[in-house]
Parts: C-alpha cells; structure tokens; sequence
C-alpha cells in the first residue's frame, strides 16, 4: 500500500462515495481528484481497520488518521505488483517539458517507491497502451438516476428603474442524463451563493437527487482547476454530502463530457429566453415567474423522436431510481481558515469569536452559517456561537478562558465598591477614588484589591481610619494605605489640608502634614 497520505477530509469522502453514494473507484477517482490506486489504498486500509460508512461517532480526523495509519504498519500482503499512476506520469511529462523529463526518470522515481514494479520496458509498454486509450469518443448511455448535468448561459437583462441602467443575468440550467428533465432560473451572479441556492432550488423542483452531479470547472464548483485532479469547493462539498451526490467535473475544454447540459442551455434559450426577448424585467424573480412558466411547458412538451415529454420520462426513468431528498434543505455554509490570536479568539467578518485558550496561535477551520459560527479542527468541532454583525466586538464564551482570566472576569468597578463598603464608607470612597484616576477601571483592581487584603493584619477598623487618611490627603495607592498603618497614622487624627502647592499633584508628594505626628 501507498504511504502517501491525504487530508482526512478527502479520505471521509472517498468512504462516503464508495460506501453511501455506491460510486466505482473510477468515478471516485475522478470526483476527489485521486488516482484509481489510491483510492483502492484507502477503501483497502479502511476495510482493514474495520471502518465502513457513516464512520463511528466521536471518531475525529485524527484519530482516523492513527486507524488508517498506525504507528507499526504490518507487511504489506499484495501478490501482484503495483501499477504505476499514469495519469500523474502524463501530468508530469506535460508540465515538465522545458526540463527535457523523460519515461526513464519517472521510472526510476516508480522504482524507488516499488522496487518490486515493472521493469522499464514493459512500464513504457503499460504507459503508451494507457495513453491510445485515454482519448477516445463514445455515445453517453446514461443510466437511470443517475446524472445531474449544471451549468451556466447568458441570460436576459433586468432594469433599474431608478437608473435605467440594464444588467446580464445568468441562466442556471440542470438537465438529467437520462430523461432530458430540466430546470432553469435566472440569477445575477455565478458566485457561491447564488451556485448553491440554484442547486437546492432545482432539486426541490425535480423532488429527488441524483448520485452524481457534472459541474463545469467554474470557481463556485472547482476551487483548483486540474485536468487530471480538480479540487472542490468545501461548501460546495458540504452541499453534496447533504443531499448524497458525488461531485464529478468535467474536464476543462471537454464539452463533450457534459453534451447534455450544453444541449438543454441551447434548449433553454430557444424555448424561453427567446420568447421573452422582448419582454422588459425590472427585478429577478419577475423574470424567474416568467421562466418557470415557459420552463413547465418546456418539460411537458412532446419531444419528437421519443414521443414522449421530459417530464413522463422523468417520472418513468430516472425518478424511480433518483435518491430521495432529506427531510431538511441544505444550509448554506461557507469554510474559512483562521488563526487563533493571542487573545484566544478567531476574526470572522470584521467580529472576534472565541475558542479554548489551549488552541492559541493554531490554524482552525470555520463554519459560517447567516445564523452561527462553528469552529473545527482536526473534523471536531469546538465552539459555537450566535453570529454577530456587531462590527469590532468580541463574543466570548468563559469556559474558553484560562482559569486566571475567568477569575478575573468576576471583577468589576461596583462589585470591588461593593466589598469595600463592607469595611466602611472612607474604604468605599478611597476604592472608587482610585479607579475614577486611572485611564481605564481595570488598572486600578490590583490597589484596591490589595488594600482590602490589609485588613486581614490590621483589623478593618484601623483600615478604614486609614482609608479616610488617604482620601483626606489624596493618597491613592496601596503603598500609602499600607505605609499609614505601619506608621500608626491612621490613629492620629488628620491635620487641616495644607495650602495649595505650586507643584502638580502626585500621590508620592504627600506634604509635610502627612508625617506630622
């Protein structure tokens, strides 16, 4: 088996293709961006450690990665020897041309990782036999159920009436592989949310989800486009899972892997926009009313050759063997990657979040729903909250906090007064004095949480004479509260006020009536 090893989120979603989704390996291959080997290592590493699909509750990404990968791998058992990636040898060769690679170096670099392979001419032998087969044209029979092609068209103009300014939209269009069935809508965007509510609106129209989704490589579908490995989108991943598809693009500049959706926006156009070319929109789902009139004529229209309407074809071929949708729609969701600050909290749009202190300065991933924030790492989640569009602000949850900090959350200006009026009122006033001559509150807590602990030594009678000593004389500090009561000053009566001095005030410049006796 291959030492490689992959994120465990892609992993999950090889498991939940093959086990959930029954894809082949060759299809999950295709939809995860992997080679067909690796995705045999992985289901084979999985059936060895006794994990199937769902995956057990509470088992996070790293304890999946310690199933799959333990610290003393066994021998390796295959009889038949391993079969070089010749989509990753191809990728090579292509991109690498300027540096002259050859079949030889990429053997020997096969060879370093299976010195048990193939040797050298029967690898070229294997290597031009896949290449005559890779291109190659084939009529599409597609099975029941099976397919959901999406893409986008141009679409209609919609006015401002305010500006009389005219904007494109966009035309969303699903068609199904097998029956024709198709859905369209307008949009303004091809962005994230408008590419996922589009999708969750046409399976509400078809009332059933298909096992797999063609998307083009548009950004909101393909996060890095690759002819031999595209990456999807996290969001839109999360959709698929929702609803139980897999994610299979084509590849870029092969029109001829999704004929149908490019025929069914041809369809599209012919059979809607054109009839409302001269029709004058002033807001979007104006147009989309018009749309979803001419779209549900669309659908019940005989179609010549099979005598017969997408939607009786529908109902006849692909609906029965189409998944059924969850009980609840899909929440739109955004990922984001962050790092946990000093002060133990995540920015997300402009407002700070919280998480345990322990995860300070780490890399954590981020849920963003319109009504909360999640925060995983390593697949677990650890903290959610409310979002807020307070902008600058901070939600902090306590049993994030470092314990020193939670103790320090219990202070306050008027619980610290509190306390002191216990000991007495001067005690009360010298407290409030002090935070009221700081810049903020907080930096006077310490003094005035040091002042009451000398009331355990002194007794809180001779504290609070020496509070009103150090109100009478402007002395507010913990050192000078102290220093009355080991000087027994605070039991002398206090002496008139001396006369205004030329100097600024300064609680170390107490003035000879301080000391007198």
């Amino acid at each position: 088996m291959s030492n490689t090893r992959l994120p465990m989120r892609k992993i999950c979603e090889v498991l939940r293709l093959y086990h959930a989704c029954r894809q082949s390996r060759r299809s999950i291959a295709t939809s995860c961006g992997l080679s067909r080997s690796t995705v045999s290592d992985y289901l084979g590493r999985a059936a060895a450690a006794g994990l199937a699909w769902p995956l057990p509750e509470g088992l996070n990404e790293a304890d999946l990665e310690d199933r799959l990968f333990p610290a003393a791998p066994g021998q390796a058992g295959a009889n038949s020897k391993p079969l070089p990636d010749f989509a990753y040898i191809h990728a090579e060769l292509v991109a690498n041309k300027r540096y002259n690679l050859t079949l030889e170096l990429l053997w020997c670099e096969y060879m370093e990782q299976h010195p048990d392979g193939y040797k050298y001419s029967y690898f070229c032998e294997l290597y031009r036999g896949w290449l005559g087969r890779r291109d190659y044209c084939m009529r599409q029979d597609h099975k029941a159920g099976e397919k959901l092609f999406v893409d986008y068209g141009d679409g209609l103009e919609v006015w401002d009436k305010l500006t009389g300014k005219s904007r494109r939209t966009h035309l969303f269009v699903a068609v199904w592989g097998a029956s024709n069935y198709t859905y369209a809508e307008a949009s303004l965007t091809q962005e994230l949310p408008a590419w996922c509510g589009s999708h969750v609106r046409a399976l509400e129209y078809f009332g059933a989800a298909p096992l797999v989704v063609v998307p083009d490589n548009l950004k909101s579908a393909v996060t890095k486009t690759s002819f031999y490995e595209p990456e999807i989108n996290r969001t839109y991943a999360a959709l698929a899972e929702h609803y139980g598809f897999a994610v299979i693009p084509a590849r870029p500049a092969h029109p001829r892997d999704k004929p149908k959706v490019e025929n069914g926006v041809l369809v599209a156009k012919r059979w809607i926009l054109a009839r409302l070319r001269k029709r004058i929109f002033y807001s979007l789902g104006e147009m989309n009313i018009a749309i979803r009139e001419l779209l549900e004529y669309l659908n019940s229209r005989e179609m010549r050759k099979l005598k017969q309407s997408r939607r009786e074809m529908f109902d006849a071929v692909d609906l029965p063997k189409a998944q059924a949708l969850p009980a609840n729609a899909y929440e739109y969701a955004e990922w984001l990657k962050a790092r946990v600050n000093l002060d133990y909290h995540v920015e997300v749009d402009r407002h700070y979040y919280s998480v345990p202190y322990r995860l300070l300065k780490e890399e954590v991933e981020i849920r963003l729903t319109a009504r909360a924030v999640e925060i995983y790492r390593n697949g677990e989640r650890l903290a959610t909250h409310v979002r807020s569009h307070n902008n600058h602000q901070h939600t902090t949850e306590t049993g994030h906090m470092p314990p020193e900090h939670q103790k320090h959350l219990e202070w306050s200006p008027s619980r610290i007064i509190a306390w002191a009026e216990k000991v007495g009122p001067s005690t009360a006033e010298l407290a409030r004095r002090i935070m009221e001559s700081r810049a903020h509150p907080e930096q006077g807590y310490r003094s005035c949480l040091g002042i009451l602990r000398l009331g355990k030594n002194y007794g809180d009678k001779r504290l609070e004479a020496a509070a009103a000593r150090a109100v009478h004389f402007g002395a507010l500090s913990f050192r000078s509260v102290k220093s009355i009561l080991e000087k027994r000053l605070d039991q002398q009566a206090p002496a008139r006020p001396a006369a205004q001095s030329v100097l600024p005030f300064h609680e170390n410049l107490r003035g000879g009536q301080y000391y007198s006796s």
